[in-house]
Formats: structure tokens, C-alpha cells, sequence
């Protein structure tokens, strides 16, 4: 019995000895790794399986199968909020879109007119808001598929900064804030803040990944009561269109080095408009600066009468082929990128038919990169191509075309606003151009825009 607890301390023993002789050796390996600059504690094991699970992730990444990037001169896109990109009810939808149909881009807005943003450290923070999602998933799995991704910056009307930064905004007389008609505050273009803080979002934007910035409401105010708008500076046509095409030079200087293209959206009727319509838009200098110009040519927000229409609304091929004819004739037509429209107003419903007249209409142009929009980003896919028959397109016959534009010379049915507009009637007067009232003398190149071309607003409710 003795031999047997003699026996058991003996064992402990070596073991105690076993267990120090083991510690004394990793505390001199740590000694001398501390000698040597290094260290084995937690966090650099940690570290270390971190850096381990990376290298994991890149060697996965290498060995998924290629996929070809979708380049800016193939874009065939439609408009998502950044709400709709971040439900998983939208993603359903528009995934279905992008694999089973000719669309292969998107446009997600980054920046909307009520100017909250979910960048954060842009202009110290004043405007992010966590309400905003994330669009960093979506844009991700947008890539994957090889989809070309644009993001759309709303520029100058914004309800956010200049509340925060009032010396930033399109003041009233009194000093106060204007506000247009929707009681919507402005970033006035001529304070190079403003300027300074859309292109910080514009480069943390490109930063993400995305393959274009597109900036929207690029302009001056147009509706509301524009006589009372104060800039701190001379204001007129002329130097409004200078600070609008200045702008787009310094997001050319500031973009063009991270290997991203620009584009802008614009006013349908600047196709055809020599003037700044009121808003400092001039399509062609504009177009000098950038890679794409969107031209929001939806039928619907054109007056009934203009180009010749009795009702454009009714005419979409006749409209957009007319809008893109008058384009071709100022900018060159690799840089058109049409914005059509997918959505019922003013009592004419858009369906399959609509939206392939319009799409149709683009190719008769030469043009074959366009974008869809709808506020409620839902997309009519009876009017798109399978992804199998996406390059099937054929230019309508010259035969065909005269009769759908109803064998008027789209030439001179365009430029009746242009040409006939100021000719004295019998009467001495100023003959008013469509959509005017019959008591409004102001000639077209002084009226503003208001009401003639506007781009819906209305945003997805997050789902």
C-alpha cells in the first residue's frame, strides 16, 4: 500500500517538473521573441487566423468562373431607389429582369432630393442618416452578374444641407431660405462648397465600385417663385450655364483619375433648345464635359403640340424618335443615352407596346444604350428582349418610319418651336409656343422650364 502512494507522488511530481520545464520553455520563446520585436499574445493569434481566412476568401474569389463586364456603350438600364435595392421584394423583381432579359444595367440613387445619404464622412456627416441603407449588398451582387452600375446623385435641389449649412443655399431676399413649390430647399451653384460637397460624395461613391456617377437635377430652380431667388452673385443666362458646365469640369478633373465615366440627366426639350431654358442647362457645352447625356424624353411630360403632336403622350416612337433626331443634330449620338419612360400618366396607360416603341425608336436613331424609369421601380418585361434575342433589333424601314411620324418631316415638325415661335401674328403679337397662357407674353428664350419636362420624384416605400 505504501509502495503504491509512494509510487503516485512520484508520478505527480514528474508531472509538476514536466508541466514547469514546458513553461519555462514558452516563457523564454516569448523572451525572445520580445527581443526580437515580436509578440504572441491573443490578438495576434487572432490576427492571424484572420489573415489566414482572407487568403481563403481571395483564393475562392479567384477560382469563380469569369464573368464579362457589361462596358457603358451596352448599357440597357432601369432606375431603382436605393429602398427598392435593398428589398429583398424589389431585388426578386429586378433580378429577374437582369438575367432573363436584354437589361443589363441599373441606376440606383445614392443621392434623392430629400438629401439624406448613407455615406458616411462626407462634409463631416452633417447629412448621413441611418435610415438610408446600405447599397453596398446590392452593388456587390449587381458586379457578380457582370451588370454595368451607375449611381445617381441628385446635385443642387436638396432639403438636407441647406439646413444645415444655410450659407450654402438659394437664399430670399430677406435672407431666409427659398423654397420652390414642393417647399424644397436649394444648394446654390455659384458657392463652391456646395459644388465641393457633391463631389466628395461623387468620389466616396466611386470608391464603392460603382462603373458611372450620373448627377441629376444638375440646374438651377425652375419651379416656385423663381423672381426671388438670391445667389450672392450676378445671376443670368450666362453665367448660370458657365457655373453649370464648370461644375461638370471639376467632376471630370476629380472622376476621370479613379477610371469613372460621367454622365448627366437633362431636360427632354434641350434636344431641340438653343437657350438655357431658364436653368443654365445648354445640352452641348454640357455634353463637352461628360460621357453620357440622358435626356428625359418621356412622352408624357411634353405639352401637347409640341414637335407637331396634337398629344405626344399618345406618340411615344414619334416623340423619342423626334427628341433623338434633334439630339444627333448638337452632340454627337455616342453620347445619348435616353431616359424613357415606363410608367401611365395623364390617363394614357404604358404597356409592352409603349415601351417597345420607344426602345425601337432609339435604334431607327442610332442610339442603343438607353434607361428606363419608373418611380415604383417596377418595369414592364413584356417590353424588353430575352437576354437570347437582346441583339435582334432592326432599323425600321425608311418607308415605316414616314408613316409612324404620319409623313411629317421630323426636321421641320422640330423646329416649329424654334422657327415659328417668335413670328408676329396678324396682330402684331408674340405668337405663344404650346403650352403657354394666351395672356403670357414672355418670349421662349426668357420662360423657364417649369412644368414641361420634370422627372417624377416619388420614392419606393421601404419594404
Amino acid at each position: 500500500m505504501k509502495k503504491i502512494f509512494l509510487l503516485s507522488i512520484l508520478v505527480s511530481i514528474c508531472f509538476i517538473s514536466t508541466s514547469c520545464f514546458a513553461q519555462e520553455q514558452e516563457i523564454e520563446s516569448v523572451e525572445i521573441l520580445v527581443e526580437q520585436g515580436g509578440s504572441v499574445n491573443k490578438q495576434d493569434r487572432q490576427e492571424q487566423v484572420q489573415v489566414s481566412e482572407n487568403q481563403q476568401e481571395e483564393k475562392q474569389e479567384e477560382e469563380k468562373p469569369q464573368v464579362e463586364q457589361i462596358s457603358a456603350d451596352q448599357a440597357k438600364g432601369m432606375h431603382l431607389t436605393i429602398y427598392a435595392a435593398a428589398s429583398q421584394f424589389h431585388k426578386t423583381r429586378t433580378n429577374d429582369l437582369l438575367d432573363n432579359t436584354e437589361m443589363n444595367a441599373v441606376v440606383i440613387d445614392i443621392k434623392e432630393i430629400d438629401g439624406d445619404i448613407s455615406v458616411k464622412d462626407v462634409a463631416g456627416g452633417v447629412t448621413y442618416s441611418k435610415s438610408v441603407p446600405s447599397v453596398l449588398p446590392y452593388l456587390k451582387a449587381v458586379k457578380e452578374k457582370g451588370m454595368y452600375a451607375i449611381a445617381r446623385i441628385v446635385v443642387f435641389r436638396d432639403n438636407v444641407m441647406p439646413r444645415k449649412r444655410p450659407e450654402l443655399a438659394v437664399k430670399n431676399p430677406d435672407g431666409s431660405l427659398w423654397q420652390d413649390r414642393k417647399q424644397l430647399t436649394w444648394l446654390n451653384p455659384y458657392k463652391q462648397g456646395a459644388v465641393d460637397y457633391i463631389l466628395e460624395l461623387a468620389e466616396k461613391t466611386a470608391d464603392m465600385g460603382f462603373d458611372e456617377i450620373q448627377f441629376d437635377y444638375i440646374r438651377f430652380p425652375s419651379d416656385g417663385n423663381t423672381k426671388n431667388c438670391r445667389y450672392g452673385v450676378e445671376h443670368s443666362s450666362t453665367t448660370a450655364s458657365a457655373k453649370i458646365v464648370d461644375f461638370l469640369k471639376q467632376a471630370k478633373e476629380r472622376l476621370a483619375p479613379k477610371g469613372i465615366k460621367v454622365s448627366i440627366d437633362v431636360f427632354g426639350l434641350t434636344t431641340t433648345e438653343k437657350t438655357d431654358m431658364g436653368i443654365g442647362q445648354k445640352i452641348v457645352e454640357m455634353t463637352e464635359q461628360v460621357d453620357y447625356v440622358s435626356p428625359m424624353i418621356y412622352p408624357s411630360h411634353y405639352n401637347n403640340g409640341e414637335y407637331g403632336i396634337p398629344n405626344p403622350n399618345k406618340e411615344p416612337y414619334r416623340t423619342v424618335y423626334i427628341a433623338l433626331q434633334g439630339a444627333k443634330k448638337r452632340i454627337p449620338v455616342e453620347k445619348l443615352r435616353p431616359w424613357l419612360q415606363d410608367f401611365s400618366m395623364k390617363g394614357v396607360p404604358y404597356g409592352p407596346a409603349e415601351v417597345r416603341a420607344q426602345i425601337q425608336a432609339c435604334y431607327d436613331c442610332g442610339v442603343k444604350t438607353w434607361l428606363l424609369w419608373n418611380a415604383a421601380c417596377k418595369y414592364t418585361k413584356g417590353g424588353l428582349k430575352s437576354k437570347k434575342d437582346q441583339y435582334s433589333y432592326t432599323k425600321t424601314s425608311d418607308e415605316k418610319i414616314k408613316e409612324l411620324l404620319k409623313y411629317k418631316d421630323p426636321n421641320t415638325s422640330m423646329q416649329t418651336r424654334a422657327n415659328n415661335v417668335n413670328k408676329p401674328a396678324n396682330n402684331g403679337a408674340v405668337k405663344k409656343p404650346a403650352g403657354t397662357s394666351a395672356n403670357k407674353t414672355t418670349k421662349p428664350a426668357q420662360k423657364t422650364a417649369t412644368n414641361t419636362v420634370k422627372k417624377s420624384t416619388k420614392t419606393v416605400t421601404k419594404k
